[in-house]
C-alpha cells in the first residue's frame, strides 16, 4: 500500500514539475490579464502587445497570460484590487479607480478614448445634422455603461445619459428600438462595433465629442515592482519609437476613417484633466 502511494505521489510530482518546467526554467513571473468581456480575445491584442513589449524592456522576466474566465469590467477591477487572479488591466482612468489602484501614467490610447463619434439609428440622421453645441445635444438621451467614467463626464456637462447596469450589448438594442438616441464610442471602437449592427445603425458623419481622458495600465497599489517595470518599459518604447509604431499599426486606419478634421467639435469638460500628464506632448495624439 505504501509503495503504491509513493508511486502515485511520485507520478503527481513529476506531472506538476513538467507543467511548471517552462516557468522554472526561465524564472519568469506570470501575470494575468483579463479577457475582453465580449467578443474574441483579439480585442485585447493592442494592450497585450504593448504589455508584452514593455515588460520585455523592463529588465525582468515576465510571462503574460489571459485570465481563463470572461467577466464584466467592474468585477475585473475588483479582482485586481483584491489580488484575486488579475494582476494588470487596461481601463479608462477615473478618480475612483486611481483611489483604489495604481495607474501607470502613460496614455496607451494617446487620448483617443476622449474622441467620441456617435453611433445612431439610421432613422435619426437628420436630427443630428443641425447640432452645433452641447446645449443642442442636451434634449437627446445618450447610452453608456452605468459604471463607466464617461457616464460621469457626460452628466457633469449637463447631458442626459441612460446608464446600462448590465452588459453594454443592451445599448445597441436600445439604440435600434429608439429607447436611446445616441451611443458615444471612441474612434478606436466604433468601426468594429458598427459592423455588427450596420443594418439599423450608422456612424453619425459630422459630430465629434471631445474631452480629456486617458486609458492606462492599472496594477494593485501594493505591486510596486510591476508598476515600476511597466513604467520603465513603456518609457523605453517611447524613446525607441516602438510605442508610436504599434499605435499607428492598430489605430492609424481608424483615425483616418473618422475624418476628424472635417467634423464639428463639441468640447466637454473632464474632471480628470488636471491629473493627466498633459505637459508631455509626446504622449498625446493631436
Amino acid at each position: 500500500m505504501r509503495l503504491r502511494l509513493r508511486w502515485r505521489w511520485g507520478i503527481w510530482c513529476a506531472a506538476l514539475l513538467l507543467a511548471l518546467w517552462p516557468l522554472l526554467a526561465d524564472g519568469a513571473t506570470v501575470i494575468h490579464y483579463p479577457r475582453p468581456e465580449n467578443g474574441p480575445d483579439d480585442l485585447s491584442q493592442y494592450p497585450l502587445r504593448l504589455l508584452d513589449q514593455a515588460l520585455r524592456r523592463s529588465g525582468h522576466a515576465y510571462r503574460v497570460e489571459l485570465y481563463p474566465v470572461r467577466m464584466q469590467q467592474a468585477r475585473a477591477l475588483l479582482r485586481l484590487e483584491n489580488g484575486e487572479g488579475i494582476d494588470v488591466m487596461t481601463t479608462m482612468t477615473s478618480p475612483e479607480r486611481e483611489a483604489h489602484l495604481q495607474p501607470i501614467r502613460i496614455p496607451l490610447d494617446k487620448g483617443l478614448w476622449g474622441l467620441r463619434l456617435l453611433l445612431i439609428n439610421k432613422s435619426s440622421a437628420s436630427r443630428f445634422g443641425a447640432i452645433r453645441s452641447v446645449n443642442q445635444l442636451k434634449p437627446l438621451l445618450a447610452g453608456q455603461g452605468s459604471n463607466w467614467p464617461d457616464t460621469d463626464i457626460l452628466r457633469s456637462n449637463g447631458l442626459r445619459v441612460y446608464g446600462a447596469p448590465a452588459s453594454y450589448e443592451v445599448l445597441f438594442r436600445m439604440l435600434e428600438n429608439g429607447s436611446i438616441d445616441y451611443f458615444p464610442r471612441s474612434v478606436t471602437e466604433i468601426w468594429g462595433e458598427h459592423q455588427f449592427h450596420r443594418d439599423a445603425l450608422i456612424v453619425e458623419p459630422s459630430l465629434l465629442l471631445r474631452y480629456r481622458t486617458a486609458v492606462y495600465f492599472f496594477v494593485r497599489k501594493s505591486n510596486t515592482r510591476l508598476a515600476a517595470d511597466l513604467q520603465a518599459g513603456l518609457e523605453r518604447m517611447l524613446v525607441d519609437g516602438s510605442f508610436d509604431k504599434l499605435f499607428q499599426q492598430y489605430f492609424g486606419a481608424q483615425i483616418r476613417k473618422a475624418g476628424l478634421k472635417g467634423r464639428r467639435v463639441i468640447d466637454l469638460v473632464s474632471p480628470m484633466a488636471p491629473a493627466l500628464p498633459l505637459e508631455r506632448k509626446e504622449l498625446w495624439f493631436y
